[in-house]
């Protein structure tokens, strides 16, 4: 007897959703060979725009305190003991540290350029080279991130070393509006720049602990902006408490 047999031929399995309808295939995230997270060019554009809009309220805030400082200056105050109104706004000789001071950072924003760069280069050639050419212990040294730890941390203890020149010249926060102003802006500014310290710091444990170098590349590269905004700040309020007093 003659058997006849029929050959059946199964479609890939897909999940139905009712009425005829079907899940589109899952692809990958990217240029990482699927595995569904970005890639480092997508990675670092976030990155900047979470610095940007982080930047923002800083830069908002500081624009603000310079409205108040100018518009301060020509309002005059009530004495209570003569009913009058007075003019109370004295002019500060600020200390001459605050001009070495900004050498110091303007000093350390060149390191931290330079650091950048380094951490750019070996980002940009870690795919094409071997994993141990790639965590080998001479990267470990950052040498250009070190400086500029030490320099920022320099540049927080002559900001220090200056609110005590003014404090030994009777000028403190409660003295004058104008002392007032100078103690207020110059604490605001060493407060945000001991916040790009400790990013330096954590950059710097990272590298110790062998972190990805994508990884590591991103935190330098933010970072490094984030001090940059904080030289010329610095910059733009030491030109504004020198020429505007």
């Amino acid at each position: 007897m003659a058997s006849f047999s029929t050959t059946a031929t199964v479609d890939d399995p897909r999940i139905s959703l009712g009425g005829g309808a079907t899940l589109p295939p899952v692809r990958g995230g990217g240029d990482d060979g699927g595995s569904g997270s970005p890639d480092y060019g997508t990675r670092l554009r976030r990155a900047r725009l979470g610095l940007l809009v982080a930047l923002t309220p800083i830069l908002m805030l500081f624009v603000s305190f310079t409205s108040a400082y100018i518009v301060r200056q020509g309002l005059p105050t009530l004495d209570p003991r003569t009913n009058t109104l007075v003019r109370d706004w004295i002019p500060v000789k600020l200390p001459r540290l605050l001009f070495v001071n900004t050498c110091v950072l303007l000093l350390s924003s060149v390191g931290m350029e330079l650091a950048r760069r380094q951490i750019k280069r070996e980002a940009a050639l870690a795919p094409a080279a071997p994993v141990s050419a790639i965590s080998t212990g001479e990267e470990k040294k950052i040498p250009w991130l070190a400086m500029t730890v030490v320099l920022g941390l320099l540049f927080l203890t002559g900001q220090w070393m200056a609110w005590r020149q003014l404090a030994a010249l009777g000028y403190y926060v409660s003295t004058s509006p104008s002392s007032s102003f100078i103690y207020l802006l110059t604490g605001t500014h060493a407060i945000h720049l001991m916040g790009g310290v400790l990013a330096l710091l954590v950059a710097g444990a990272a590298s110790l602990l062998g972190r990805p170098v994508a990884t590591r590349s991103i935190v330098v590269d933010v970072t490094g902006w984030y001090w940059h905004f904080m030289a010329l700040l610095w910059v733009y309020i030491l030109s504004l408490l020198e020429f505007a007093r």
